[in-house]
């Protein structure tokens, strides 16, 4: 038997306001955002809001924990689980996964830690622990056995994962910058992680 209307909503409601929160943060940035904001958003009283996430700072992490840990989550499975070459898991999966950052709540998240960053080191310390430290661990683990299996060959890319997502970094904050007079953000990806694993394939030098 299926629940009553009302406790359903109160179900969502963590969510829903997650989700407004996201929205808030994406328009106004960090600070600009009132909690006031993300009420009117979501469609309920500040009083209510509060119910469930105390401060600001919480409803950020809310933000990170719902949208965007959980992509992270699924690259590393995805890492771990595959029986895929490391070249061939970059070139598919990864690079999948790396064409669709800028356009999604991360891209958001990282607007945000480029623009307030400084003014918030919890909320950076937090993404890094959460996220940052994570994929780079994730993409280190692939470099080394790729390696390993001898795709690769041992040099300062197969030691750098953080090269491997430095060019959505760019093309987010080229986007942040320039707005519509943007590149275009898949190609530039792809081209850049291209010339990542030619480079580790090729002659030691």
């Amino acid at each position: 038997m299926s629940q009553p209307r009302f406790q359903r909503r109160k179900e969502d409601r963590p969510q829903e306001i997650t989700a407004a929160a996201l929205a808030a943060f994406a328009k106004n940035g960090y600070a600009a955002t009132r909690v006031d904001d993300v009420a009117k958003r979501a469609g309920v009283s500040k009083g209510l809001l509060y119910l469930y996430f105390k401060t600001k700072e919480e409803l950020f992490k809310s933000v990170v924990r719902s949208f965007v840990i959980p992509r992270i989550d699924t690259l590393i499975r995805s890492i771990e689980t595959s029986d895929m070459s490391s070249e061939e898991f970059l070139r598919g999966p990864f690079l999948e996964f790396a064409r669709k950052m800028p356009g999604s709540p991360i891209s958001v998240i990282v607007r945000l830690m480029v623009a307030e960053g400084p003014k918030h080191p919890d909320l950076v310390q937090f993404y890094w622990d959460n996220v940052v430290s994570r994929g780079l661990g994730a993409i280190d683990e692939l470099l080394r056995r790729g390696v390993q299996r001898g795709e690769f060959r041992q040099c300062a890319i197969s030691e750098q994962p953080a090269l491997f997502v430095m060019p959505v970094v760019f093309a987010v904050i080229f986007k942040l910058i320039f707005g519509r007079q943007s590149i275009d953000t898949e190609r530039l990806i792809e081209t850049q992680i291209d010339l990542l694993i030619t480079h580790l394939q090729g002659p030691a030098t």
